[in-house]
């Protein structure tokens, strides 16, 4: 089957399909080392501070199956990623603790509230000469707390998350048959959705006015825990309501802007729906991604997880304050009467890892490293095999000269065919070039917690340039790979030669591409913005019935914000590729054909209208 009358049938950029398996195969065999070296109960057990096995039988600690935490955000730290242990105290426990207290409180405790603290605290504590306050978690963790919220507030939040999937479900299909009225809906309701938090920020705002402490300044209060305290003075509703002012203002000026091209944009729109209509099992393409994702994460995430398992104790310093043995190897049994222990007063001797003297453990690391990087592979080769299987479809589309009678009967599955048939090695190709730019930029970030404490202004500037530089690469990258994959499916060519026509084709539109293609783009995110704002304004309006219950209330609508626009992003994914590809494709057809009966064009009468308005529009510019 042809996608394009030049459709080149045939296997491209081999040897990096090559490459591919014998790394997939090597990411199998690291995978299997990793489970016949880790220990299965290291896994199945929590582990504390000291290496020891929470709740496992035949062991002091069977009766403690749990695992506290003193300070559970420190397992934010990237160390945990790198050395695979959170740099907190952690203690085996029989159940988790009902009570908090501070250190003025344990002073004053009585003999029954030490019994039932001490233990949850390090052994051999002392109630009545307390010095350093991490010997005993002073205060109920804010995590700890959160995940209650969760607990209490998890059928809002799946509430929440269905009403944005039906939302954007409902959204997709009225854009399919009344796509030029939606997008006008959109913008308007977009529009009057942030009006409504302008005016909602600036009531809050007046309503507080008087209140006692609504006059402290978000500099005078600092960095809080407890979220609810911001929403309790002017400050915030000011900021948000300037915020929120800022964006209206610049959304209504570049809506002004692109008035004439927005109607170009929306034909564009049109032709996608119609496409899509032809195409509607490629609005369900999006959970076979998810799904081999899903796959790639697991099996990252176990191989991680045996590999740190598979090596015998190993103690490092951990501390809060500058100290020259940092992450040096330490003996739990020695520690408090070290000199580490004497210079630094806070530090700790926590177990950090299992390590080794053979020639595995020694190379340990470096499996470490190649697990990561095979994960940022194969992630970003499901990405590539998603976007060039939606590409096919939505070309088999357009270069079909009778619409739909020409259109394949399966689509989506014949372009993953031809996908992994001929062009496994061109996503591979492409994957790989991402793949080294994002672990470099790990490695950056990795480098910049490590000079967090340097006084070397220039090595810091220096760091955030690179960091910076990085960044705006992998972006290019990312934009390079999408258009490169939209060539591939229409022409079938290696990656190289894909990249190098898919830029050297926007170049030579470049109009055209700010007329059409961009703006299209803005329309979809306002599509993404209004359902996100749909969602989280329905909430917010709501929150005080589960604010009766919940610690942290904005951190339950948070949640449902960032998974509203993941799953709108999900199905507005499937447009925006399909635009892209009829893009392009439109390009194509313009650079090969005139419209004559020898050379006549593929595109639709919508499209060539389109063509004509942008030839009009292209003058204009000019």
């Amino acid at each position: 089957p042809c996608i394009s009358p030049s459709f080149y049938l045939g296997c491209t950029d081999i040897l990096c399909c090559i490459l591919f398996i014998l790394a997939l195969l090597g990411y199998f065999a690291v995978g299997i080392l990793a489970w016949s070296q880790g220990d299965p109960r290291k896994v199945i057990y929590p582990t504390d501070s000291r290496g020891q096995f929470c709740g496992q039988a035949g062991t002091p600690m069977e009766k403690k199956p749990f695992l506290f935490y003193f300070n559970i955000l420190k397992c934010a730290s990237p160390l945990v990623l790198l050395e695979f242990q959170c740099p907190t105290t952690q203690l085996c426990v029989e159940k988790c603790p009902d009570k908090h207290l501070t250190l003025v409180q344990a002073k004053i405790s009585n003999k029954d509230d030490q019994e039932y603290y001490r233990q949850y605290c390090k052994d051999g504590v002392d109630f009545n000469k307390l010095v350093r306050s991490f010997h005993c978690p002073q205060t109920r963790q804010v995590a700890m707390r959160i995940f209650e919220d969760y607990t209490q507030s998890w059928h809002w939040i799946l509430l929440g998350l269905v009403i944005a999937m039906l939302v954007s479900l409902i959204f997709i299909v009225l854009l399919r048959f009344l796509a030029g009225v939606m997008v006008w809906v959109m913008i308007v309701l977009v529009i009057l959705v942030i009006g409504y938090g302008i005016f909602h920020c600036y009531m809050e705002f007046a309503a507080l006015k008087g209140e006692p402490g609504a006059d402290v300044t978000l500099r005078d209060l600092g960095l809080q825990t407890d979220f609810a305290i911001y929403l309790q003075i002017k400050q915030t509703w000011l900021a948000f309501m300037i915020i929120l002012a800022i964006v209206e203002v610049i959304i209504i000026l570049l809506l002004i802007f692109l008035r004439k091209r927005l109607l170009i944009a929306i034909a564009l729109i049109k032709e996608a729906s119609r496409a899509i209509g032809h195409v509607m099992s490629s609005l369900f393409y999006p959970l076979l991604t998810f799904a081999l994702l899903a796959v790639v994460i697991a099996y990252w995430a176990i191989t991680a997880v045996f590999l740190s398992t598979s090596n015998e104790q190993v103690y490092k310093v951990f501390n809060n304050s500058e100290c020259e043995f940092s992450r040096e190897t330490c003996d739990p049994k020695t520690f408090n009467v070290s000199n580490i222990s004497a210079q630094c007063p806070d530090a700790e001797c926590l177990f950090a890892f299992y390590g080794g003297e053979t020639l595995y453990h020694k190379y340990l690391i470096l499996l470490q490293f190649y697990n990561v990087f095979l994960f940022f592979w194969c992630a970003n080769f499901v990405t590539a095999l998603g976007q060039v299987t939606l590409a096919g479809a939505f070309a088999s589309y357009y270069w079909a000269f009778k619409k739909p009678e020409d259109i394949p009967a399966y689509p989506i599955f014949s372009s993953l065919g031809r996908a992994l048939r001929y062009h496994t090695g061109s996503l591979a190709f492409g994957s790989l070039i991402l793949s080294l730019v994002q672990i470099i930029r790990v490695l950056l970030e990795y480098l910049d917690h490590k000079l967090k404490g340097a006084q070397n202004k220039f090595a810091k500037f220096l760091l955030s340039c690179m960091k910076c530089c990085f960044w705006c690469l992998e972006k290019c990258i990312k934009f390079l790979n999408r258009n490169a994959y939209i060539m591939i499916a229409i022409y079938g060519k290696s990656f190289c030669t894909s990249a190098r026509d898919a830029f050297f084709l926007l170049m030579r539109n470049i109009i055209r591409v700010a007329v059409l293609d961009k703006v299209t783009d803005f329309l979809l995110f306002l599509g993404k913005l209004l359902i996100v704002g749909i969602v989280g304004t329905e909430l917010f309006i709501f929150r005080q019935r589960p604010a009766k219950v919940l610690t942290y209330v904005t951190v339950s609508l948070q949640t449902v914000v960032v998974g509203s626009y993941l799953i709108a992003h999900g199905f507005f994914s499937v447009y925006a590729m399909c635009v892209d590809t009829l893009f392009l494709c439109f390009l194509e057809d313009l650079e090969r054909n005139d419209g004559s009966a020898e050379r006549p064009y593929f595109m639709s009468q919508s499209l060539l209208t389109l063509l004509k308005k942008s030839n009009e529009e292209a003058k204009s510019v000019d």
